[in-house]
């Protein structure tokens, strides 16, 4: 990558996947967005983003994304380029454990599906899957950040072939220096995570930690990260807690079943709620117009579009935390609202602004998603 043609801005918005819009030098400019995840736990305004100009001066984003900071450390956001770093690391011998194999080709077709490296050694084959991880927390790393049939589909084959006596594998390249624990992220795609468990012991995979600088040329190694599978045991089930984010555009007097009439005014509500068994098929209930009524939360939807539903999956009971931790950040909250079998004041909190792009509310998701993990995965880790 040229070092010298990347220049730094601050993130303003991303109005669609493969857009950005960028502050840069006064002016606000159009990037190609080259990564499709949310990053929802990156992409705040202002935070500084690093671009660069288009090979095609002709094209209508002038720039493209490379990378963005997290707590002041470079974070690698270029997908294409993130191929490119796998390719390097295997041909400089840089991912302990798979130093005597040599790079053969990239981009191989097997059936029908075609993986992104092949690998040597001798006469035997190694066939690698490459895939960047831009979800973390203080201490880990997940993926993916969003639902991809298309991975779940690669790690069954991957799997299959190894079944078979060919030696395959899945390379997670993690931009994160500080991570030391990996798992797949079963609160966003639990397809995927069930898929990955089952075909882990059957390939030889590695979740790898980079470390990047301003440049973008070439990465450090810091270590490849552990795998707690215990946690993904005993997590990573249909069963937890979650927010469930609505978006009411004018303010509304709402009639909330036997409660009588609620003063809503016009924002963004995080509802949080339970679910011990059946999370997706609750979160789903939620998401309709058409049923019966029954919860608080279904005399609202009626009136407020859906943002976003986001499962924190865990056999813990977390519900009350969530909702005093939601609370905490939030502008206003509907007193009595969906919390009429326990003792909290509310479990509806009113947000000016989209709390998917509000930093204290996403920070409130990774910490009971993830940071929360720490202290029982470092103690399986130590032992």
């Amino acid at each position: 990558m040229d070092m010298f043609s990347i220049c730094k801005g601050a993130f303003v918005d991303r109005p669609n996947r493969f857009i950005a819009h960028v502050a840069l030098d006064g002016d606000i400019v159009t990037c190609h967005m080259p990564n499709p995840g949310r990053m929802w736990e990156l992409l705040f305004p202002g935070v500084a983003v690093y671009i660069r100009p288009a090979a095609n001066p002709k094209r209508r984003t002038a720039y493209d994304v490379v990378g963005i900071e997290r707590d002041g450390i470079p974070i690698l956001l270029d997908t294409q380029y993130n191929n490119d770093t796998a390719a390097w690391l295997v041909q400089e011998h840089r991912i302990p454990g798979w130093e005597d194999w040599d790079l053969i080709r990239r981009e191989v077709t097997v059936g029908d599906s075609r993986f992104d490296l092949l690998l040597g050694r001798g006469e035997e084959r190694f066939f690698v899957e490459v895939k960047s991880c831009t979800l973390f927390s203080r201490n880990g790393a997940m993926f993916p950040d969003a639902v991809t049939e298309r991975g779940r589909k690669h790690i069954l084959e991957l799997a299959a072939m190894s079944r078979q006596g060919i030696h395959t594998g899945v390379l997670f390249l993690v931009h994160w220096d500080r991570a030391r624990w990996f798992l797949p992220d079963y609160h966003t795609d639990p397809a995927f995570a069930e898929a990955f468990y089952e075909a882990a012991p059957h390939l030889d995979w590695k979740a790898l930690a980079l470390h990047w600088d301003g440049s973008f040329s070439r990465p450090g190694v810091a270590g490849v990260l552990a795998y707690p599978q215990a946690i993904l045991e005993r997590e990573n089930h249909d069963g937890g807690d979650y927010t469930f984010i609505l978006h009411l555009p004018e303010t509304k007097d709402i009639v909330i079943g036997s409660k009588g009439s609620f003063h809503f005014p016009a924002g963004y509500y995080v509802y949080t709620g339970s679910a011990r068994k059946n999370l997706a098929a609750r979160l789903a209930r939620h998401s309709r117009k058409r049923k019966k009524m029954h919860w608080h939360i279904d005399y609202l939807r009626q009136e407020a579009d859906v943002v976003a539903a986001l499962p924190i999956r865990t056999a813990d009971d977390l519900e009350h935390d969530l909702a005093r931790a939601v609370g905490a950040v939030s502008d206003w909250s509907i007193d009595g609202f969906g919390c009429t079998d326990c003792t909290c004041p509310s479990h509806l909190f009113g947000f000016t602004v989209n709390p998917i792009h509000y930093r204290p509310f996403i920070q409130i998701v990774e910490d009971f998603r993830m940071n929360r993990l720490d202290s029982s995965i470092f103690y399986a880790i130590m032992g």
